[in-house]
């Protein structure tokens, strides 16, 4: 995107010209960019990812590649209580996760008392430094994430770097618009893992499935859907939703609104407006296991640029995404036999009329929230989930 004037320059973010990033290493094969060589004697790899259930899926796709560079090793996520919900119980290349204290820039948040959270973040390393043969950050630029890892005393480090951030033996530069999927697989390939699989899979369990069936009957087509997200600038109308859902059940379709306790008031509207016996509202009823398996009943999930979108196409669940151009770069599905994007290229807020597509670790936003995806039409949205329908029937016997 252009740089306009009067706006801010992106850093420049220094290249590597030599190996001296790479901790001398050089390629030995080609990923997402280079696959260096493997490290030796890892038997343990800790991998940093907090945030949000997106920002988890994302790394996936690397923890999979580290997986298969690495099969005798345990994989440890260094994540956050979701992050453990989600993987309880789960089949898959994510042995254990360990809950990461608050601290800032790597679990946002407090316990209210500032000596306590300095003890917690002292007691999670005196528990686990040198327990890891490998620390793995895919968290973020650094600033704070690998200072964080470094007190793990792994012998061997690799991750992202900003041009402010601590080094480690193998860095990345970490430069915003790169698809996060993209960008993780490059840092596994630091630690010589190359790519074994370029979207999110998760498996839904047996209970999962039985929990679906509870909440739901398996009568017709389902459509669910989910009007959250984190940033408010992406959060689709509950009004466009709801047309959505009344062309869904004028054609015979059952409609499920999907969120956690902040959806509730937006997912009531939806009902309101669809204004139908067929489209209810479970937003903050569903644990994140039941969550699972509503999105795997689903024939076809809508949302915005939200950790349920993500964790929809992770169980193999068809999408329709409403996003904005810029979040497409970093978060947007990357096939299109089973997800479609719905995309708004607003580059300006239409309040203020600043520019919006300034980006990343180092932008100042403006302070109002109005919708940069409100101009999406819902017709060609449901135009999406029709063939979407067609296709998931077709592929899943749905």
């Amino acid at each position: 995107m252009q740089q306009q004037s009067g706006q801010h320059p992106e850093p420049q973010i220094e290249q590597p010209t030599t190996t001296a990033a790479f901790g001398g290493s050089r390629p030995v094969a080609s990923g997402v960019g280079p696959v260096l060589g493997t490290f030796e004697g890892v038997r343990k790899i800790a991998v940093l990812r907090g945030g949000g259930l997106g920002d988890l899926l994302f790394a996936m796709p690397a923890i999979d590649a580290l997986a298969a560079a690495y099969p005798e090793a345990k994989i440890t996520l260094l994540g956050t209580p979701a992050h453990r919900a989600l993987f309880d119980g789960r089949p898959g290349n994510v042995a254990a996760v360990e809950v990461l204290p608050f601290a800032e820039g790597v679990r946002e948040g407090t316990t209210g008392d500032a000596h306590r959270d300095a003890a917690e973040v002292d007691g999670f390393f005196d528990r686990l430094a040198g327990t890891f043969d490998l620390a793995v950050q895919v968290h973020g630029g650094g600033r704070y994430s690998n200072p964080f890892l470094l007190r793990l005393k792994a012998p061997h480090t690799v991750g992202t770097r900003t041009p402010d951030a601590e080094p480690l033996d193998r860095t990345l530069p970490y430069i915003y618009s790169q698809h996060e999927v993209f960008r993780f697989l490059e840092v596994a390939g630091l630690a010589g893992a190359s790519p074994q699989t370029l979207e999110p899979r998760i498996e839904v369990t047996a209970q999962e499935r039985e929990d679906a069936r509870r909440w739901l009957p398996n009568d017709r087509e389902l459509l669910v859907i989910h009007p959250g997200a984190t940033d408010p600038r992406r959060r689709w109308p509950a009004s466009s939703f709801a047309d959505v859902a009344r062309r869904a059940v004028e054609d015979g379709r059952r409609v499920v609104v999907v969120g956690d306790g902040s959806d509730v008031e937006a997912a009531g509207e939806i009902v309101r407006l669809a204004d139908h016996d067929d489209v209810r509202s479970v937003a903050g009823e569903l644990s994140l296991s039941e969550l699972v398996g509503v999105l795997n009943a689903a024939t076809v999930m809508v949302g915005n640029d939200s950790g349920p979108r993500h964790l929809a196409q992770a169980v193999g669940t068809p999408t329709v995404g409403i996003y904005w151009v810029g979040n497409v770069i970093n978060a947007g599905a990357i096939g299109r036999m089973l997800h479609r994007i719905r995309m708004s290229w607003v580059t300006n807020c239409q309040v203020c009329g600043r520019d919006v597509t300034q980006v990343g670790w180092t932008a100042e936003r403006c302070e109002h929230d109005d919708s940069l995806v409100a101009a999406i039409q819902p017709e060609d949205v449901y135009a999406d989930v029709n063939e979407l329908m067609a296709t998931s029937l077709l592929l899943h016997g749905r």
